[in-house]
C-alpha cells in the first residue's frame, strides 16, 4: 500500500534542491570564468574550471553532431518518470527513494543546460600528476551518489524479499 502524498514531499524537496543547488554553482561559474580557465584549490589535486560537454558522462558521444542532445534530453526524460513513479508507487525502499530522488534532481540539472546552453556545464576537475578525472558538476555528484544508493536498495529488497519468502538469502 502507497504511503500518503503528503510522506513523499521530501523527496520532491530533494530533487526541487539538487536542480537549485546545480544550476546557482553552475552560474556561478559561468560568471567568474572564462571557458578552460582553471583556478588551483588543492594543489596537484584538484582545480575549479569552466568546461562544456555536450555528450554525457567522459564526454561520450561529445562529438556526434547535435542529434545527442535530444536523446539525453529524452532518456532523462524517461529514466526520470519511470524513478519519479517509483517512489510514489514505494517501489523502492528509503534507501532507493532517496537515490531516486537525487537521480532525478540531477538529470534535471543537466537537462535544463541542455535546453539552455545546448550543453552541460562542468567545473570539478580532480587530477593527480598526469591523471585526471574528467571535470563534472554538481548535477552528476547528485546522479553518482543517487545511482549508487539505488543499487544499495535493490541489494536490501533482494534480501528482504529472500527473507520473507523463507528462502535464504545468498
Amino acid at each position: 500500500m502507497s504511503a500518503p502524498k503528503s510522506s513523499k514531499i521530501k523527496y520532491w524537496l530533494l530533487i526541487a534542491a539538487a536542480i537549485v543547488i546545480d544550476q546557482i554553482t553552475k552560474t556561478l561559474v559561468l560568471q567568474r570564468f572564462q571557458f578552460a580557465e582553471r583556478l588551483n584549490i588543492i594543489p596537484d589535486f584538484f582545480d575549479l574550471t569552466l568546461v562544456f560537454n555536450t555528450g554525457a558522462a567522459f564526454s561520450f558521444l561529445a562529438d556526434a553532431g547535435g542529434w545527442q542532445k535530444y536523446f539525453f534530453l529524452a532518456l532523462a526524460a524517461v529514466i526520470s518518470f519511470y524513478l519519479a513513479r517509483a517512489i510514489v508507487k514505494d517501489d523502492f525502499g528509503a534507501w532507493g527513494k532517496w537515490g531516486a530522488a537525487m537521480v532525478i534532481g540531477g538529470a534535471f540539472g543537466n537537462v535544463i543546460d541542455r535546453l539552455i546552453h545546448g550543453h552541460v556545464v562542468d567545473f570539478l576537475l580532480f587530477y593527480w600528476q598526469s591523471w585526471f578525472y574528467p571535470a563534472f558538476n554538481a548535477a552528476d555528484s547528485f546522479i553518482c551518489v543517487g545511482a549508487v544508493m539505488l543499487v544499495i536498495d535493490g541489494f536490501k529488497h533482494k534480501k528482504e524479499k529472500a527473507a520473507g519468502s523463507g528462502a535464504e538469502a545468498v
